[in-house]
C-alpha cells in the first residue's frame, strides 16, 4: 500500500529532452491516469499528479512529431516524490546535450523516495553515478554498451525492469508500462494494478526478471516456414518430449537438413533453442508463483529437479533456487 512518506497524492515528474521517446512518456503516463480513473470510480481520492518537467520551461520535441510541454524546470530543490527520466533513441547526443540534467539527477537521487530510468534513460543515472555498484537494465540493444561504458554498473540485459533500492529502470520502450503497473501494486495494491492492466490490454506485469528478448520473440525472426512452425510448436508444448527426428519430420526435413536449416536461420541448434524455451517458461513459472522445483520441471520437459537445475546453470550460472530467490524474494521448494 501506498508508503506514507508520499505526499497524498503522489507527485511524479515525467522528465523530458529534445529527442524523449513518445511512446515511453505517453505509455507511463497512461498507466498513472488509468489509476486516478480507477480510484475516482471508487470515491477514492487521486493516487497520482503529474507533471512534465525538463532542464527548461518550454514544448519539448520527442523522436515522433509530437511535442510535451514541459511545465516544471527541474529544481534538486524542489523535488516529486518520484522522478521518471525517458529514454532517448540517440542516447550518446541526449548526453552530450543534456549536462546539466545529469548534474540534477546526481543531486536529485539521494533525496528522492524513487528514481526512475526508463529504456536508455538509465545512461542518466549511471553518467551520474548514482548506479555504481548497482544493477540495472536497459534496451537490449544498449545494455553492452552500457556494460561497457560505466563498469561499475552490473548490467542484467535479460530484464524487464530492476529496482535496486530507491532507484529503478527498464528495458526498452513498453517495458515502461510493466514498470509503472509494478510501482501502482506497490502504492495501491495488485487489485489496482490488474484492473489498469485489464484497460491498457496488456498483462499485469512480466515480472522484472523476465527476458526482454524471449524466445517467442525470437521466433518471429524466422523466415522459413517450416522451421517457424516448428519453433511455435516446441514454444506451445514445451512439457513434451522433444526428439529431433519427430521435429525434422514436423518441418517435413530429413533430420540432417533440418539440423542445417535450423542453425541457419535461427543462429542456433535445434537441441539449443529447446533448451533455451525451457529456460524461459522455467524463470516464467519460478517467478509468477510458488510452484515447487518440481513441478516447474514437469511443466518444461523434465522429469527430475536435477535436469532443471543443470539447465539453469547451462543457461545462467545460477541454481533455480538461486534465481527464484534473486527475481521474486522467495525460496525454490
Amino acid at each position: 500500500m501506498k508508503d506514507p512518506l508520499y505526499a497524498s497524492p503522489i507527485r511524479v515528474d515525467l522528465v523530458v529532452y529534445p529527442g524523449f521517446k513518445s511512446l515511453e512518456a505517453i505509455g507511463t503516463m497512461s498507466v498513472f491516469e488509468y489509476a486516478n480513473i480507477h480510484l475516482a470510480n471508487s470515491g477514492r481520492a487521486p493516487g497520482y499528479t503529474i507533471r512534465i518537467a525538463s532542464t527548461r520551461a518550454a514544448a519539448i520535441a520527442s523522436d515522433l512529431p509530437m511535442t510535451l510541454e514541459a511545465t516544471h524546470v527541474l529544481d534538486a530543490d524542489d523535488l516529486p516524490d518520484v522522478a521518471v527520466i525517458v529514454g532517448a533513441r540517440a542516447i550518446e547526443e541526449a548526453l552530450a546535450s543534456n549536462p546539466s540534467l545529469v548534474d540534477w539527477a546526481r543531486l536529485a537521487a539521494p533525496k528522492l523516495h524513487r528514481l526512475v530510468g526508463l529504456c536508455s534513460g538509465s545512461f542518466f543515472l549511471a553518467q551520474a553515478g548514482v548506479l555504481d555498484g548497482l544493477r540495472a537494465t536497459t534496451h537490449w540493444s544498449a545494455a553492452d554498451r552500457l556494460k561497457h561504458q560505466f563498469k561499475n554498473v552490473e548490467v542484467e540485459a535479460d530484464a524487464i525492469y530492476i529496482r535496486a533500492g530507491h532507484l529503478w529502470t527498464s528495458a526498452g520502450v513498453t517495458a515502461c508500462i510493466d514498470l509503472a503497473l509494478a510501482l501502482v501494486e506497490e502504492d495501491f495494491g495488485r487489485s489496482l494494478a490488474l484492473a489498469v492492466a485489464r484497460d491498457l490490454v496488456v498483462y499485469l506485469r512480466r515480472t522484472g526478471g523476465q527476458s526482454q528478448y524471449s524466445m517467442h520473440l525470437a521466433s518471429q525472426n524466422t523466415t522459413h516456414t517450416g522451421i517457424r512452425e516448428t519453433q511455435d510448436w516446441i514454444l506451445s508444448n514445451i512439457a513434451m518430449p522433444m526428439k529431433l527426428g519427430e521435429l525434422a519430420n514436423r518441418a517435413a526435413m530429413s533430420e540432417r537438413n533440418f539440423r542445417r536449416v535450423f542453425l541457419k536461420e535461427v543462429g542456433i541448434g535445434p537441441n539449443q533453442y529447446i533448451d533455451a524455451a525451457r529456460f524461459d517458461k522455467a524463470c516464467l513459472l519460478l517467478q509468477e508463483g510458488h510452484l515447487p522445483l518440481k513441478s516447474v520441471a514437469g511443466r518444461v520437459g523434465y522429469t527430475s529437479e536435477q535436469s532443471l537445475r543443470k539447465l539453469f546453470l547451462r543457461q545462467s550460472g545460477m541454481t533455480a533456487e538461486d534465481y527464484r530467490l534473486r527475481f521474486c524474494g522467495a525460496p525454490a521448494r
